[in-house]
């Protein structure tokens, strides 16, 4: 959790956030208004939709009485800056007309409550030859432009302790991302520790956050640690935070907060040094705004924010991320052909990486079987593709879900040894590249053990 960060200052007139637009840098400028002179270059410290309010959620914090909680968001898009209204009290207008949403391009000026802002925008300066060709941050793939925006920011944000809040939806690849943020930082020799909120039953989530003592409840047989002691000197990934049970939240806080933790059953305070992240496939704003989570603890955690954008929004990387998926899932195997590539592309991808990932390992795995459920239409160069445990798994006259699922669990088992074995046992080697979480390179090396 290391030293507690300055985020909670609002005298500053400069403040740096995260970049919005590929093409377009933006700042906002206050005119008029308690707050005036107050200036804020939306180029650098973090992702995502920006808020702007009086509360302690908002990156740009007001101290205008008139001005809501939340009271607009602003967000890049291809066509400029989307400017939101977020339900507030007094409205939100734009060069005198009052809006709900809006499409700034820059020059506008946006009145809310007391305050005046001017909305300024200028085209990006980015660094000379390495933000149009880096493909990569750690295990965290993706050449197009708005990936290639992320990785200045998460290397900035590697190096730091800063609490981070990884956001987007399922399958974008947030656990990879964490884990890269570990790998990439000075942290990178300690423990890297996940712990998902959604695969631990209600009452046992305090024992496993903050450890218990022998006998604190029935079935502790023994004394344990929880996973704040065990990611101590290292980094502590809290997965799916938006799904934490609200009457655990202060009892998280607090630990955040003191930097110790009290096992369940004891009277004694622990200690503890983590670098703290965080990922969720929810709205954490309009979490708290609906009250499924504390405003405070999001204040805590969002010193720092990475929106993930889905694989939709990703121009050209589904043609790289699939062709990476075929040379690292089986080498050997030809590259898929453009018209197989090409209907991916087009193809809406709601898993996101995950699906695509799955997508290639179903169709090494099943060649013109991969079709028969599948999310695109079949190719006819993909029957060329076809391995000895189809023909197996056929003589067996399963039914087709039963089948496919005992030809991707014989796929998943030669990967698994072979990649391994590529990279001399070693898993985080063969984590990145495979292109998966090590978390979950572990747990099919485990699944092959049984």
């Amino acid at each position: 959790m290391g030293p507690k960060t300055g985020s909670d200052d609002t005298t500053s007139h400069q403040r740096a956030i995260a970049p919005l637009d590929p093409s377009t840098s933006y700042s906002l400028t206050v005119l008029e208004g308690p707050d005036a002179g107050l200036r804020v270059a939306l180029d650098g410290l973090a992702g995502g939709p920006v808020l702007v309010g009086k509360g302690p959620a908002c990156v740009v914090r007001l101290s205008d009485a008139e001005v809501s909680r939340r009271h607009v968001s602003l967000e890049s898009g291809e066509r400029g800056l989307r400017m939101a209204d977020l339900g507030s009290t007094n409205g939100t207008f734009v060069d005198g007309v009052e809006i709900l949403e809006a499409l700034l391009h820059g020059g506008e000026r946006v009145r809310i409550g007391a305050t005046v802002l001017q909305i300024d925008a200028r085209p990006s300066l980015p660094q000379p030859g390495r933000e149009r060709t880096e493909s990569s941050f750690g295990g965290l793939l993706g050449a197009s432009a708005v990936m290639r925006r992320l990785y200045p920011l998460c290397r900035k944000l590697a190096m730091s302790m800063v609490p981070v809040v990884i956001e987007g939806e399922t399958g974008t690849g947030k656990e990879v991302l964490a884990e890269a943020l570990h790998e990439q930082g000075p942290r990178s020799a300690g423990p890297f520790i996940v712990f998902d909120c959604t695969a631990v039953p209600p009452n046992l989530v305090e024992a496993e956050l903050f450890g218990h003592e022998r006998g604190a409840f029935t079935g502790a047989l023994a004394t344990r640690k929880g996973v704040f002691e065990l990611a101590e000197g290292g980094t502590l990934l809290i997965d799916e935070i938006g799904d934490l049970d609200l009457a655990l939240q202060p009892k998280l806080l607090r630990a955040i907060e003191r930097c110790e933790v009290r096992r369940v059953g004891s009277a004694q305070s622990i200690r503890v040094d983590v670098r703290l992240l965080a990922a969720t496939r929810r709205d954490l704003d309009r979490e708290v705004q609906s009250g499924r989570f504390r405003d405070d603890l999001f204040h805590r955690f969002t010193v720092a924010r990475i929106e993930l954008p889905p694989l939709r929004k990703r121009t050209g990387d589904v043609e790289r991320l699939a062709a990476h998926f075929f040379r690292t899932l089986d080498p050997s195997a030809p590259a898929p052909s453009s018209t197989l590539l090409s209907k991916w592309r087009d193809y809406g991808w709601p898993g996101n990486v995950r699906e695509l990932r799955n997508a290639v390992a179903r169709q090494l795995a099943l060649g013109e079987l991969a079709h028969q459920d599948a999310t695109v239409p079949e190719d006819d160069e993909t029957r060329t593709i076809e391995h000895d445990i189809v023909k197996d798994v056929l003589a067996l006259d399963l039914p087709l879900s039963l089948a496919r699922q005992r030809v991707i669990d014989e796929f998943e088992r030669r990967y698994v040894a072979r990649v391994l074995d590529r990279h001399g046992g070693n898993v985080v080697q063969a984590a990145r590249a495979s292109g998966i979480a090590r978390r979950y390179l572990q747990k099919l090396k485990a699944r092959q053990s049984r």
